[in-house]
């Protein structure tokens, strides 16, 4: 866990999925990354279009952000935090948490 970023686990944010939760889920992987899949309904703003892009990050609602490990996307919730937001989660372990926990791959959406 990074100093004061909240964390999910692939199975809990999985479950939010399968529930229908309203959570706005961020991939901030690059194109060509993303282009092996995400997690099923995540929406595309790649870590460097965050500062122009911030506007389309929801503050009503949990936003979970991914990357490949967790680590990009940490970096991402503590520019988020800093910048106001308060219910911002970081997916442990990114999509090779995701892949090795056995949760679906899905296509990525775009904004």
């Amino acid at each position: 866990m990074f100093a004061g970023i909240k964390e999910i686990e692939a199975p809990q944010l999985a479950e939010m999925l399968d529930q229908k939760a309203d959570v706005q889920v961020v991939d901030i992987r690059q194109p060509a990354e993303i282009a092996s899949g995400t997690v099923p309904g995540a929406e595309v703003m790649p870590m460097h279009t965050i500062p122009l892009r911030i506007q389309e990050i929801k503050q009503d609602k949990p936003v979970v952000l991914v990357c490949r490990s967790g680590a990009r996307s940490a970096q991402a919730c503590m520019f988020l935090a800093q910048n106001g937001f308060e219910n911002i989660l970081n997916l442990r372990g990114g999509m090779m948490g995701w892949a090795g926990s056995g949760q679906q791959i899905g296509l990525p959406q775009t904004a």
